[in-house]
């Protein structure tokens, strides 16, 4: 089986559309998301529709999801990400609201190889930062992937018996492939379709071939000039015009 895996599009359409483009290239079976479909962009109802579209075969829910489907409010938002996605909430149609508002929580197992989360296997909201992050969850996790977004970095980590390694990361800025070895566990995330944050402004995405035994990263350019002009014409915050351009 082989899984397109998508997280953190935060309403970017001009990301979204050239990830499916080039992704459908490749050639997929069916769509994995990892939540935070909405907050931030320009064009949170044609990211949802797109994503329903593509009926994925598992979705959870991200936290931006959350509070722009009014599940949670924003408290724990900075005044960008809170004006923002109260925008956002402001925007979405009743059917998108409601397709938002009833994203399950990960984690999620996908079949025998493969779990879904948005933060971590043992908090959504979490944030998975560093090699003792990773370890913890390691230890809560229950399928050989691991698959997790919410920071916008792609990265990988692999748990062999003895030690645990980092195959990918920031900078390596060219299709990675790594191999699904059978005495190693992976936690691998895939980076944001619609505001990476390490340091690479194009969209990230990933593929998992089940039975090629193989874990794709991603990077495919897009318009991104055209996802700054919307955000400055929907009268959303400046800084999230420029963070595009950064990959930050």
């Amino acid at each position: 089986m082989r899984y397109l895996v998508i997280s953190d599009i935060h309403g970017n359409l001009e990301a979204l559309d050239a990830v499916l483009g080039a992704m459908r290239a490749q050639g997929f079976d069916h769509a994995l998301v990892l939540g935070d479909l909405v907050g931030y962009g320009a064009d949170p109802n044609a990211v949802v529709d797109r994503v329903r579209s593509l009926e994925p075969l598992s979705i959870i829910r991200g936290n931006h999801d959350k509070v722009a489907s009014g599940l949670e409010n924003g408290d724990s938002f900075n005044l960008v990400a809170r004006s923002a996605v109260q925008w956002t909430y402001e925007m979405l149609t009743p059917e998108n609201l409601d397709y938002l508002l009833k994203l399950p929580a990960g984690p999620i197992a996908v079949d025998d190889k493969v779990e879904i989360c948005h933060g971590s296997p043992f908090d959504e909201d979490a944030y998975i930062f560093d090699e003792l992050d990773a370890l913890r969850a390691f230890e809560t996790s229950t399928r050989p992937v691991c698959l997790f977004g919410h920071t916008h970095v792609a990265i990988a980590y692999r748990r062999l018996p003895d030690r645990l390694e980092m195959p990918a990361g920031p900078g390596d800025t060219d299709q990675v492939r790594l191999p699904i070895n059978g005495d190693a566990r992976y936690l691998v995330n895939v980076g944001s379709v619609g505001q990476p944050r390490d340091g690479d402004p194009r969209a990230a995405a990933g593929i998992v071939d089940t039975a090629a035994g193989t874990i794709e990263l991603h990077r495919v350019r897009y318009a991104v000039e055209e996802a700054q002009r919307k955000i400055r014409l929907a009268g959303l915050p400046e800084v999230l015009a420029r963070r595009l351009g950064l990959g930050r």
